[in-house]
C-alpha cells in the first residue's frame, strides 16, 4: 500500500485498500456509454512474438468498455500484418492496425511532407501521431487511452485505473499519467531516478522557482508512456517524434490544460518491462540517446517559457547535475539495502557519468541549433492545411483492414450482441 501524501501541482491517485478491478470496470462501461475510449497501442511486429503480448491480449479480451482498439505498427510486412490482424479479431471491440509500413500510409506521410507538414522519422512517436488522426477522424471516441505493448506483467487494473479519472464524470480530469514502481531483486529506471529528477532538481538550483519545473517534478514517473486524456487534447497537441516524446507531451499539457485537470495515478503494484542498454559510448542509441533527446527537449520548452541560457549558467548546471544526481545514489542504496536489493554502485556511478555526457552534447546541440527538429505538428494545423487529410487517413486505415486481413474486423455493437 502506497502513502496518500499529495505534492506538486498535479493531483497523485494512489492504490489504497485492496485492488477492486470488476468494481472501476462495472463503472467504465457505464461512463463509456456517454464517452466511448479508444485504446492505442503502439507495437513492433516482433512483439507479437512475445509472451508478455499472449498475456496482454488475453486480459484485453475481458474489457467491455473500450469501443476500439487501436494498434499502431512499425516495422511490419504485409504476411505479419495479416497474421497480426487475424490473432486481434477475438477482441471486444472495434479493431483497426495502422500499418505505417504500408504503402498507403507511406503514401499520407510523403503527402505532409510535401505539404512541409514535418512528422519526422519513423517511431513511436510518429506512430502513436498517426493513430490519434485516426480515432480523430472516425468520430467515434472521446477519451484516448495509450499503453504500451511490452509489459510484462500487464493486468487489466492497469487500464481501468488510467482511464478512471478521465472517464468519471464526477472528477473533472482531462488528462491521466500512470506511474508505478519498477522493481526486480533491484531497482530500474535509471533514467528517471537518475536523470530527469536530478536534471529537473538542479535547474530549479540554478533558475530559482520555475511554474514549469515544479509542474515536471510532481511527477513521480514522468517518463511512463501510459496516459489517458480528452479525445480533443490529441486535436492540439503537438508532440516529438523521439525520446523527448513524454517530456514534450507533458510539456504540451501544460500549455493547454488547467493544472486543477491534470492527475497522475498508481496503475501498477511494480511494472516490468524491457529495458534499455545504457550505451555509454554511442549517444546515437540506448539510454545515453534518450538522455540526449529528452534534455534536447527540455531545454527548448524552457526557452520557450522565457528562460535564458547562457554559456557559464549551462557549465554550472553540468556540475550542479553531477552532484545532484550522485546525492541520489546515496538515497537509492539506502533504500535497497532496507528491502535486501541488489545495489551496483559502480553501475549507478556510471550511468550518471553517461548521462553527464549526453547533457553536455546535448547543451552544445542546443546552442549550435536552439529550434532543434520540429515537434510534429498538431492535428488541428495538418486539418486547416489540408481538410481533407483525417478522411483520407480513416479511409486508408479501413482499406488496409479490409484488404490485407480479410475483413475480419469485429465491431463493438456485434461483439456485444
Amino acid at each position: 500500500m502506497s502513502d496518500f501524501y499529495q505534492s506538486g501541482l498535479v493531483t497523485t491517485l494512489h492504490r489504497l485498500g485492496e485492488p477492486k478491478p470488476e468494481v472501476l470496470e462495472q463503472q467504465l462501461e457505464r461512463f463509456a456509454q456517454d464517452q466511448p475510449v479508444a485504446l492505442i497501442l503502439p507495437a513492433l511486429s516482433s512483439e507479437f512474438d512475445k509472451p508478455a503480448m499472449e498475456e496482454m491480449l488475453a486480459q484485453l479480451c475481458q474489457i467491455r468498455y473500450v469501443s476500439q482498439f487501436v494498434f499502431t505498427l512499425a516495422q511490419t510486412s504485409p504476411s505479419q500484418f495479416r497474421e497480426i490482424h487475424e490473432r486481434l479479431s477475438l477482441l471486444p471491440g472495434e479493431v483497426r492496425l495502422v500499418w505505417n509500413d504500408g504503402p498507403r500510409i507511406q503514401s499520407l506521410y510523403r503527402q505532409l511532407e510535401k505539404n512541409g507538414l514535418q512528422t519526422g522519422p519513423d517511431g513511436k512517436g510518429r506512430s502513436c501521431w498517426m493513430a490519434y488522426g485516426f480515432v480523430l477522424g472516425k468520430h467515434q471516441a472521446d477519451v484516448i487511452a495509450l499503453h504500451d505493448c511490452d509489459i510484462v506483467n500487464y493486468n487489466r487494473e492497469l487500464l481501468a485505473r488510467l482511464c478512471y479519472p478521465v472517464l468519471n464524470p464526477n472528477l473533472n480530469f482531462e488528462f491521466c499519467k500512470g506511474y508505478y514502481a519498477r522493481v526486480s531483486d533491484r531497482m530500474h529506471g535509471r533514467v528517471t531516478r537518475l536523470f530527469i529528477t536530478p536534471l529537473i532538481r538542479a535547474l530549479e538550483s540554478l533558475f530559482g522557482f520555475l511554474p514549469f519545473l515544479r509542474y515536471l517534478d510532481s511527477f513521480r514517473y514522468p517518463l511512463s508512456g501510459e496516459f489517458a486524456m480528452q479525445a480533443d487534447l490529441a486535436r492540439i497537441n503537438r508532440i516529438p517524434s523521439d525520446w523527448g516524446l513524454e517530456i514534450g507531451v507533458l510539456a504540451e499539457i501544460y500549455r493547454n490544460c488547467s493544472k486543477k485537470r491534470v492527475c497522475q495515478v498508481d496503475i501498477a503494484d511494480n511494472y516490468e518491462h524491457k529495458h534499455q542498454e545504457l550505451s555509454p559510448g554511442d549517444p546515437s542509441k540506448g539510454l545515453m540517446k534518450m538522455a540526449l533527446d529528452i534534455a534536447k527537449t527540455l531545454f527548448r520548452v524552457l526557452s520557450a517559457e522565457g528562460v535564458t541560457f547562457e554559456t557559464g549558467n549551462m557549465q554550472t548546471l553540468l556540475t550542479r547535475y553531477v552532484r545532484t544526481a550522485e546525492d541520489n545514489i546515496s538515497r537509492y542504496h539506502a533504500d535497497a539495502m532496507i528491502n535486501g536489493l541488489i545495489f551496483d554502485r559502480h553501475e549507478e556511478e556510471t550511468a550518471v557519468e553517461t548521462f553527464a555526457r549526453a547533457l553536455k552534447q546535448a547543451t552544445e546541440d542546443f546552442f549550435a541549433d536552439p529550434l532543434g527538429k520540429p515537434l510534429i505538428p498538431n492535428w488541428a494545423r495538418v486539418s486547416s492545411a489540408l481538410p481533407g487529410f483525417l478522411g483520407a487517413l480513416s479511409e486508408a486505415v479501413e482499406t488496409d483492414n479490409a484488404e490485407y486481413a480479410g475483413k475480419r474486423a469485429v465491431s463493438f455493437a456485434s461483439s456485444r450482441s
